[in-house]
C-alpha cells in the first residue's frame, strides 16, 4: 500500500503544465514546481530543457538539496545570454510562486499594501513584466488564502494579466499566454470567458466552498461535474521519490494533511 502525500499530488498535477510545449525551457520557482518540472521532463515530455538551478543545461533532472557525490550530467553552459535568448523568443515556460494573484492574472512579488508606504516590502517585481509578456506562465500557491488570491487588483502589479484597463486601447498582446494556476486545494486554469480563472479540479476531500470561501474573486466553474484532482500512480509516486530522494517535498507543506489518502 502506497501512501499519496499532497506534495505528491500537487507535483503530479503541476508537471500537465509541461506536458504538451516540447522542446521549450522548463522552469519551476521553489521546490515543488521544480520536482513538477523534472518529472515532466521524465515522464511527460523528454524534450523539455532543464537547468541545475545554477548554470547548466542537466541531461536529466537534478534532485533538490544535497547533491553527494551524484554526477550531474551536464548538456551545456546556461548563462544568463542562452537562457534570455529562450525567455524572448517565447521557449521558455515557468511555473513561478507569487505572494498574490488577483481574477485578471495579475501577480506580485514586490509589496504588501500602499507602495509608497507598504506593510512589508518583498523582493521588487524582478523579471515577471518581460516573462509573463514573452513566454507562458503557470503558479504555484502553497496556501490557497484570500490573501493569496485577492479581492479587486494585487496591491503591485508586478506581471502583466488580462486587465484590459492596463493596456494601451484596452489591446492585449496574442502571445500573452497565462496556463495554470496550483494549489493546496485545487486546480484552476484561465478557461473561463475572457480568460476567467477557472476551476479545473477539487483535491480529494477539498470542498467547492472551501475553494470559494478562500478566493477573494468569483471562480468560473466547468460545464459539467467538477472533477477530483487525480492521484498519481504508483510508477508516479516511484518516479517522485527518485527525483527528490532528499525528501524536500515533505517539508513544504507542513500545515497541511499528511496524506490525501492510501491506494
Amino acid at each position: 500500500m502506497t501512501t499519496t502525500t499532497l506534495a505528491d499530488l500537487i507535483i503530479d498535477a503541476a508537471s500537465k503544465a509541461w506536458e504538451n510545449d516540447g522542446e521549450l525551457l522548463a522552469t519551476g520557482i521553489t521546490p515543488l514546481p521544480r520536482l513538477a518540472a523534472s518529472l515532466a521532463k521524465t515522464m511527460l515530455n523528454p524534450a523539455l530543457m532543464i537547468t541545475d538551478g545554477e548554470c547548466w543545461f542537466a541531461e536529466e533532472p537534478v534532485p533538490p538539496g544535497p547533491r553527494g557525490d551524484r554526477p550531474v550530467r551536464i548538456e551545456g553552459w546556461a548563462p544568463y545570454a542562452r537562457t534570455f535568448e529562450n525567455l524572448w523568443s517565447g521557449k521558455r515556460h515557468a511555473m513561478v510562486a507569487p505572494v498574490q494573484l488577483d481574477r485578471f492574472g495579475q501577480t506580485n512579488i514586490s509589496v504588501i499594501g500602499d507602495h509608497a508606504k507598504p506593510r512589508a516590502q518583498m523582493l521588487g517585481a524582478r523579471g515577471f513584466p518581460g516573462n509573463t509578456l514573452h513566454h507562458p506562465n503557470s503558479y504555484f500557491f502553497p496556501q490557497h488564502t484570500r490573501r493569496a488570491l485577492v479581492p479587486g487588483e494585487v496591491d503591485f502589479v508586478c506581471s502583466v494579466g488580462y486587465n484590459p484597463a492596463r493596456w494601451p486601447d484596452g489591446k492585449m498582446p496574442k502571445k500573452l499566454d497565462l496556463r495554470l494556476i496550483v494549489t493546496n486545494l485545487c486546480v484552476l486554469d484561465f478557461g473561463g470567458e475572457n480568460h476567467a480563472i477557472r476551476l479545473v479540479s477539487l483535491h480529494p476531500g477539498v470542498a467547492l466552498a472551501e475553494v470559494a470561501d478562500n478566493t477573494g474573486f468569483d471562480l468560473a466553474l466547468p460545464e459539467k461535474l467538477i472533477p477530483t484532482t487525480p492521484l498519481p500512480s504508483p510508477e508516479t509516486l516511484a518516479e517522485i521519490a527518485r527525483l527528490d530522494h532528499n525528501n524536500i517535498r515533505a517539508t513544504i507543506l507542513k500545515n497541511n494533511p499528511p496524506a490525501v489518502r492510501e491506494i
